[in-house]
This record gives structure tokens, C-alpha cells and sequence, in this order.
């Protein structure tokens, strides 16, 4: 895995300083061909980024990125450090959580603006001040509207300032919220982009539970039948803003307007006039072309292996340019040729397939129009097996991801230390693959048709990527989630991929790790490089800062220091290569020390790993958490995961150290056929003490089922 620590550019204050230097010419023939992966390096900036969301680059370099647990973190490339810039009380369940985080167009020249879109754990909508908030537990599939009202909340899109590397959370401008059936899986999370014309898109999921429909549309209109299994009232519903993409203009003091274009006319009855495209089921990443407002859709499949003449067609994902307001089918067609059919659950009886040229939403759960636009076409639709269109997309799992199109600028090119990406990939948008764990380029033709799809950096490791944005420097920046469910996996990471050419220096490799990153004071830490090494042989210079105050502790490869204190402390190194022709390339990397709490340990008794069972059965769970505060089980949480291929589903939650938790059996899932698991997921977050951060405790096991 090419994989490096640290940074390689210095401040953009510093960027006029730098002795610039001409990029040389490219033949032709480099021209019609990718750049080799030898001449781009990874380096992570953040290798310890929690349950990684989403990522926004600032004009200055600085990276923002959110945990779906509610902390937004900070890299600064001048000194390496990785800062908490904002830590929000959010409601968590299932996906829901922090999401996604994005930079107001004006950053920096006109305001200061940062967006969140997270689940705020009290819910008072912005549009009904009346709505009562607070919703533990699982929503019950069937039930009566009672039984379900108390499930009703909402994803908040907010704004918030950004100064001196904090987010002030307490002077919030709330724009809007995007209600939800809290407490039952799937399909919340949302992006944020911006257009020329500084309107901001924000895609929506949805919120329906698929996993009692065959891997199908999930269209259940039972009376008695929880309307969350029913993506009709949301997807299809021209009334509703989930399964959407949202255009909305954001007011000074909160709220906002809607411009003119979108799907439907403000004003029109049973619709909502911030739509401006429908029928999406999953739409996670969203990316926006500001040269010409083209928009990236990419929309997540359902599970269905197989196409059934009684049912529709097998699961794909998609990806969409959408150049104006549009339908795009879900949950009745996956694309405009591809209908699924009519069902009735109750008596599980199939009915004639859908029209896409004109659909017709007759469920009791519609609040909007019956007749609906026609579906659109995506560009780029696949699925499980081999593509007859798109070969090259492969095989797999389905996890399409919208990325971001490259913006080649000469100036970047230009520096010390240049990192930009080269022209070749100018005005081509990625899009990457989160269960394949692969990204490709999108080439265009004149029409705007993708012309050819091409591997990029096929020897380049994403794990898992969650979210990709090209900085002001040129390089792109990865968020990677890594191998797990719901918790900070190992792999997981910050990193940024830099163009360094066939011949160019590369950055020092700095490896830094500590035989303890929390306990009482004093605390005696001992520091260790090893693994430290650059990858053209050059001489390296160790720079230690243990307390991140600007002064530099130590230059010793392997020191030990005493902490006295308590606090919160972000050990650095910085390593910088000082033998070779181009020297003066550093890297930096860094690790959080809590002196005065002790992170709890927490071990699942039970079950156990490789632990049988049988989907149906009745797990019991035991948890032991030690700590050096009093444990409160109350704060104990079990998440019973749906492990499928590479990804999981999140299916329930329990609370309490001891307890039981019910292991469902997916329709239209085969165990034996589909490489499906359970994955329990125990966590322990201690309250904190005296103003040190809380600390939170994992452990997960896989269960097989048995066939």
C-alpha cells in the first residue's frame, strides 16, 4: 500500500515565497495516457480520524472532516497537527449521526461559513417548532401512527463560524431540516455541494428499510405495516424531501430561499418547491462541476442479486449527470428501461411492471401528485456481475460514489514543492467504488456522453473510501473508512495523494507510536519512529514536539517525555529529508495524549468470535467495561450489525451491559449464497472529568451463520 505520514506543501501565506519552477513539456503520447502510479504518492494526514464521514478542504489547506460520533477534526499542514475544531451532541442510531460538512464559496473573502448536516439529538424542525423530540430504542415495524409518532424527528442542516481553528457550535443558523423516521434503518446520510451561483444541493436518502422486501422496491402499503418500509412517501412523494436532491439559497440569520428551476413551480399544490431531483434511493456523494454546474449523482442499489420476472430487475447502482431537474425513478424503475413490478405484501402477489415513461404514485402513504414526471436515464448504471455497458466497473458489491472533477490550474503546478495533479486529468470526474475499494476516471466526449472509463491508480489502496475533494493545492484528498462497521477501524484514515512526477522528490515517511496515549499525571510516555523511512534514500532530520508550543523538544529518534500535567496534547514529529538533490521535503505526523482519563477497555464476553447461529435466533450479549471512573451500564451501547460482502447494515441497538439481542433473517437474503454475517458492535464512552475529552472503548466479533 503506498501509503506515507505528513504533509508535503508548506501555508498557502508562505506559497509566494517559494522559488517556482516550470513544469516540463509532455509529449503527445503522455498525453492520451494516464500518468504512471509511480509518480503519485499517498500520504496520510490523519491516521486515527474516528468513524470517518465526510471531508472539506479550506482555501488556506487546512482539512476539516467529521465522525458520525460528532467531532469535526482539524489537519493543519504547517505543523502536522490533528485539532478537535467542534464536538456536537448528536443523536445516533443505526446511520444517523454527523454526516457531512462543506465550506461556504465565499470562505475566507466574504464569511466564514462551515455547513453541517447531523442529527441533532433533540428535535425541534426548523418549519414546526412543535414537534416533540427525543426517540430511543427501535421503532416498531408494525404497530398503530402512536406507535410510531414518537419515532418522528429530523437531519439538520445547519451553519456555524469558523475562527482561530474552531467551529463556534453555539451560534448556530439553522437553514433546514429534512425530517426522518428515527429508531429503523436505512438511508439518511446527505452531501453538500455549491454551485456558481453559490446555491447549495443537498441530497437526501430514503429512510426506508429494505430488508423485508426481497432485495426489491420496498413498496409496503400494509395499514398495519410501519410506513418506513414504504420508500413511496419519501422517494416518490413529489411532497417530500427525502430521496431527493434539494436546491435551496441559505438567508443571513438562518433559513433560506429556493431559486427559480427547480423541478416544480413554488407554489404548486403537493409538492415541495426546494426539489430538484427525485426518485433516488441512496444518493450518499454528490459532486458538482463549477465550471459549468454539471451535478454527479451517483445512487446506491438495493440487494437483489438476481432479476425476477415477478419482481423487476437485480440491484444497480447508478450514476447521473444531471444538467436540469429530474426523475430518476425510485422506487418504481432503476432506470427508465428497467421497471420493477407491482406487489402486493399482503398477499405477496406480483402485479404488471411500472410505467417509467409515466408513473403513478397510488400509495396511502403519498401526501404529493399521483402522476409523476417520466424517469431519466442515468449515464452509468451496473450491477453485481459483469456490465454489458460499463466492463469496467468489474464485479461485486454496490457501493457507487460521486467524485470530484479535476480543475487542472497551472499556478498550482508551480512551487518548491509542487503537488498538483497534471493536465491530463483536467475537467474529468472521478468516481470511486466504497465496497470495490477502487476509484476510475470518467472520461467525456464533446456531447458530454462518458467516452471511456479508465482505472486510476489501480496500485494506490482505498480502503473503503467515503469522500474525495481536490484543495486548492491540486492534490486530492481521501477520506478512507476502512474495514469495519460503526467504529474507528484500523485502516481508516486522512490522506492526501499528490502528484510528485516520474523523477520527483518524495516525502519522508514518518512513523510515530507511543507505548500509551492516556493515564494519570504524571505520565511517562515513550516515543518511537521506527518505521520512519524515505522513499529516495535521503537523510532524514527528526523533529519532536510534545506539546505542540512551537518549540522543539527533541531530535532524537526514540524519546521518552514526562507528562505533569493534565490536559489534552497532540505529540508530534516532524521529519524532514536533508540528504539528497532536492531536499527540505518534510512530513509530519502526530498522536493525541490524554493526560488525567483513562480510556475504558471494553471486552464482548458474549458472544464470542466464530461464534454459530442461525438468523432467527435470540443472541445474548455480555459486556465487561473497565474503567478509572464508575461504569454506568446505561452508557453501554450493542449494535447488531448486518455484515454483507465488504459493508454492514446497522439492524438494532441495545443498551446496558447484559441483554438480548433478536437476529433477523433479511428477505430476499440467502446466508448460504449471499456472504452474510453477524457483527456485534459493543462501544463504552466514559463521561470525561475536568475538561478532558471523553473516551470511548470498542471491541466487535463476527458470528457465522450456520446452513
Amino acid at each position: 500500500m503506498l501509503r506515507t505520514t505528513g504533509r508535503t506543501w508548506p501555508a498557502a501565506a508562505a506559497l509566494a515565497a517559494l522559488t517556482l519552477v516550470a513544469t516540463p513539456p509532455i509529449s503527445a503520447a503522455e498525453e492520451n495516457a494516464p500518468p504512471p502510479d509511480s509518480a503519485f504518492q499517498k500520504v496520510t494526514l490523519n491516521d486515527s480520524p474516528g468513524e470517518p464521514m465526510d471531508l472539506a478542504v479550506l482555501p488556506d489547506g487546512r482539512v476539516l472532516h467529521t465522525t458520525r460520533a460528532g467531532t469535526v477534526w482539524m489537519h493543519d499542514p504547517a505543523t502536522g497537527l490533528n485539532t478537535r475544531a467542534a464536538t456536537l451532541d448528536v443523536y445516533q442510531h443505526d446511520e444517523e449521526g454527523l454526516q457531512s460538512i462543506a465550506v461556504d464559496p465565499g470562505f475566507g473573502k466574504k464569511n466564514n461559513w462551515i455547513y453541517l448536516y447531523y442529527s441533532p439529538p433533540q428535535n425541534t424542525p426548523v418549519d414546526d417548532p412543535s414537534t416533540p423530540g427525543v426517540n430511543e430504542g427501535d421503532a416498531p415495524a408494525t404497530g398503530t401512527a402512536a406507535d410510531w409518532e414518537r419515532f418522528k424527528g429530523a437531519i439538520r442542516l445547519s451553519r456555524f463560524e469558523f475562527a482561530h481553528g474552531k467551529i463556534d457550535v453555539a451560534r448556530e443558523q439553522r437553514i433546514i431540516d429534512v425530517p426522518v423516521d428515527r429508531g429503523i434503518c436505512c438511508h439518511v446520510g446527505g452531501d453538500i455541494v455549491f454551485d456558481r451561483d453559490s446555491n447549495l444541493y443537498l441530497s437526501t436518502g430514503d429512510d426506508t428499510n429494505p430488508f423485508s422486501s426481497g432485495g426489491y422496491t420496498p413498496i409496503d402499503e400494509r395499514p398495519e405495516r410501519n410506513p418506513a418500509y414504504d420508500a413511496q412517501r419519501s422517494s416518490a412523494n413529489t411532497n417530500d424531501l427525502r430521496g431527493k436532491i434539494l436546491r435551496i439559497r441559505p438567508k443571513d440569520g438562518g433559513g433560506y430561499d429556493v431559486p427559480d428551476g427547480n423541478l416544480f413551480a413554488k407554489g404548486a399544490p403537493k409538492t415541495r418547491p426546494e426539489i430538484y431531483a427525485m426518485g433516488l434511493r441512496n444518493p450518499f456523494r454528490i459532486e458538482i462541476n463549477r465550471e459549468n454546474d454539471e451535478l454527479y449523482v451517483a445512487d446506491y442499489s438495493p440487494d437483489a442479486r438476481q432479476a425476477n420476472p415477478s419482481r423487476g430487475p437485480a440491484g444497480h447502482g447508478k450514476w447521473a449527470i444531471v444538467r436540469k431537474p429530474a426523475n430518476y425513478g425510485w422506487p418504481y424503475c432503476a432506470t427508465a428501461d428497467m421497471p420493477y413490478n407491482d406487489y402486493d405484501f399482503a398477499t405477496g402477489t406480483s402485479g404488471a411492471p411500472f410505467n417509467c415513461a409515466a408513473p403513478v404514485n397510488e400509495s396511502p402513504h403519498n401526501t404529493g401528485l399521483r402522476e409523476l414526471p417520466r424517469v431519466a436515464q442515468p449515464e452509468v448504471w451496473y450491477t453485481y456481475g459483469q456490465s454489458a455497458q460499463f466492463p469496467g466497473l468489474g464485479t461485486g458489491g454496490i457501493g457507487p460514489m460521486a467524485g470530484p472533477v479535476y480543475q487542472f490550474d497551472r499556478q498550482a503546478t508551480l512551487g518548491r514543492h509542487p503537488v498538483a495533479w497534471p493536465e491530463y486529468y483536467d475537467g474529468v470526474p472521478l468516481f470511486y467504488e466504497w465496497t470495490r475499494d477502487y476509484t476510475k476516471a470518467f472520461h467525456l466526449d464533446a456531447n458530454g456522453d462518458v467516452s471511456k472509463i479508465e482505472p486510476m491508480l489501480p496500485s494506490v489502496t482505498f480502503d473503503n473510501p467515503m469522500d474525495m475533494e481536490f484543495g486548492p493545492d491540486g492534490a486530492l484528498y481521501v477520506l478512507e473508512y476502512g474495514d469495519g462497521y460503526f467504529r474507528e477501524n484500523p485502516d481508516a484514515q486522512l490522506a492526501r495523494i499528490d502528484y510528485v512526477g516520474p523523477d520527483g522528490n518524495h516525502s519522508p515517511a514518518p512513523v510515530l507510536s507511543a507505548d500509551q496515549t492516556n493515564g494519570k499525571a504524571p505520565l511517562t510516555v515513550a516515543f518511537s519512529s521506527e518505521g520512519t523511512k524515505d522513499a529516495d534514500g535521503d537523510r532524514l532530520l527528526y523533529e519532536w514536539h510534545f506539546d505542540a508550543d512551537g518549540t522543539v523538544d527533541s531530535r532524537e529518534a526514540n524519546p521518552t517525555f514526562t507528562y505533569k500535567e493534565n490536559g489534552v496534547y497532540h505529540a508530534t514529529l516532524k521529519v524532514t529529508d536533508i540528504g539528497g538533490p532536492e531536499r527540505g521535503r518534510s512530513a509530519a505526523t502526530s498522536v493525541e495524549i490524554v493526560v488525567g482519563n483513562e480510556a475504558p477497555v471494553v471486552d464482548l464476553v458474549k458472544p464470542v468470535e466464530g461464534q454459530p447461529f442461525r438468523f432467527g435466533d435470540a443472541v445474548q450479549f455480555e459486556v465487561r467495561v473497565t474503567d478509572d471512573q464508575p461504569v454506568d451500564c446505561a452508557r453501554v451501547q450493542v449494535t447488531y450489525v448486518l455484515g454483507h460482502d465488504q459493508h454492514g447494515h446497522p439492524q438494532t441497538t441495545a443498551r446496558g451491559c447484559t441483554g438480548t439481542i433478536q437476529t433477523t433473517v433479511p428477505s430476499g437474503h440467502d446466508p448460504a449464497q449471499d456472504n452474510l454475517t453477524a457483527v456485534f458492535v459493543a462501544s463504552y464512552t466514559d463521561p470525561g472529568a475536568d475538561g478532558l475529552p471523553a473516551l470511548t472503548g470498542t471491541d466487535q466479533v463476527v458470528l457465522k451463520p450456520t446452513t
